[in-house]
Parts: C-alpha cells; structure tokens; sequence
C-alpha cells in the first residue's frame, strides 16, 4: 500500500509533469475510481484550467488549479504516472489528464480502492481531509507527543491511525518501531518521555530516508528488507524475527531489540 514516502513520490510526479501546464482533456476511462462526481463533472470542472503546485497530506495528494482541487487517495495500488498523449494506454490506466505540450498525466490503479475526489472549494477539501490527523512528516515533537500520550490502545495501533498521524502505514510503523526499540504491543499512553522523545526522532530519519527513496526501502540494514524473508532475521541483533497481527495488520518485530517493559 502507498504510504507517505509513496504518496510524495507521487507529488514530485504531479508537479514535474504538471505544474503550470493547462488540462487540454480529461478522459476518464473507468468512472468506478470517482467519488462524489461524475466523468462529465470532472470535466467540466477541470478542462481549460492550470495545474497549480500540488501539496500532500498524509497518504492524501491534492492537486490544486486556482479554482476546483483535484483530492487523490492511492488506496492500495493507485500511482501516477507520466507520459505523452500518444503513448500506449494500460489496463490499469483509469483517468487520463492530457496536458498542455503534449504530455499526459495518468492516475493507474489495478484495484481501485479509493480513487479521485473533486472539492469545489476550501471547505470541501477541509470536509474530504477532517478526520485525518497532522501529517506525520509536517507534525513537531510537542505536537506528536500530545497526540501519541492522548490515544488508548496498542502503540502500533496509533501510529498507523490516520486519524492520529496521517501519513504511516504497516512498513513504516513496524520499522519505526524497531528503530526505536519499542515493541508494537506497548500501551500508547504508557511510553515514557524518553521513549516519545527516541520514537519522535526515529520517525523523523526513518521517514527523510524513505522520502528520498520514493518508497519504504528494503534495505539489508531495515527491518523491512528481511520482512518477507523465510526464516527472517534481525538486521541489528541477528535474533529470529516475531511475527504477529495486530489490527489486521501483518506485525514484525524483534524480540530481543524490543523486549518486553
């Protein structure tokens, strides 16, 4: 699934392919990935006008044109991607925006579990994103802090609670974690200052270096270049790796970096 180093992949894809250039059509070849609007309304809405420079939040992109916004949520296969207008169209390619210059944005999605939203104005956008809680690689420390000590339940549980921190997915909070050395069954509201402070900071480098790879890395020295090994391994401590789930999510972590208490 795209998470936040994904999803600002995919605004570096927008803005280098889009920024400034007028949408000279919209041709929407599957309506399944539109919510709230028809392929006529997104059209309309949308054709003539200029991509401005998009902005992220959380796994949430929005392509803003200085009148409607275009919100995309990536679900768990979305992309974008861009080309020419005469390049061969895909099976997966469900919305296609030809741009000015003979360019085309593409957003492609195999399973199409979220899609494309249109927000009219200010207030629809604040509508679309208001259960979303501050963006993960925006938020400060007091911030985060008082978020994480406010969240009943089990840590990973929080993390990955868009509602929380928008932005973390499975990969990320499991890799947080183990950098932190924090188990993903803690209570959330039972870390101490300390540990807020080492999960914060470990949050921070975790999600920098994922940004610049455009995706969670599965680096040899990650927890997440062993996860889908046979028999994995910690990276750090060569200790067999736990498995679990926890939230209906698939959980790795080590039980000798993050012991117990």
């Amino acid at each position: 699934m795209p998470e936040l180093p994904d999803v600002e992949g995919f605004r570096q894809v927008l803005q280098s392919c889009a920024k400034g250039r007028v949408i000279r059509r919209v041709e929407v070849r599957d309506p399944g990935v539109l919510h709230g609007v028809d392929a006529g309304g997104l059209r309309e809405a949308l054709e003539g006008r200029r991509f401005g420079a998009p902005q992220r939040h959380g796994k949430w992109l929005l392509a803003r044109t200085g009148g409607p916004t275009l919100v995309l949520h990536f679900g768990m296969t979305g992309r974008l991607v861009c080309g020419q207008a005469d390049d061969p169209v895909e099976a997966h390619d469900r919305v296609l925006f030809t741009l000015g210059g003979g360019r085309q944005l593409r957003f492609r999605d195999q399973r199409k579990l979220q899609g494309l939203w249109l927000a009219h104005d200010e207030s629809d956008v604040e509508r679309l994103l208001r259960r979303q809680g501050p963006d993960a690689l925006a938020v400060d420390r007091t911030e985060f802090e008082e978020v994480l000590s406010s969240r009943r339940g089990h840590l990973k549980t929080a993390l990955t609670d868009q509602s929380v921190l928008a932005g973390l997915g499975n990969l990320l909070a499991d890799e947080i974690l183990w950098r932190a050395r924090l188990r993903p069954d803690l209570g959330a509201r039972d870390l101490t200052q300390e540990d807020r402070r080492r999960l914060f900071s470990e949050m921070r480098r975790t999600l920098r270096s994922s940004v610049t790879a455009g995706c969670v890395p599965p680096r040899d020295t990650w927890l997440t270049g062993h996860r889908g090994d046979r028999d994995p391994t910690c990276p750090r401590c060569g200790t067999g790796l736990r498995r679990s789930r926890m939230a209906g999510r698939g959980t790795v972590w080590c039980p000798r970096c993050q012991p117990d208490g």
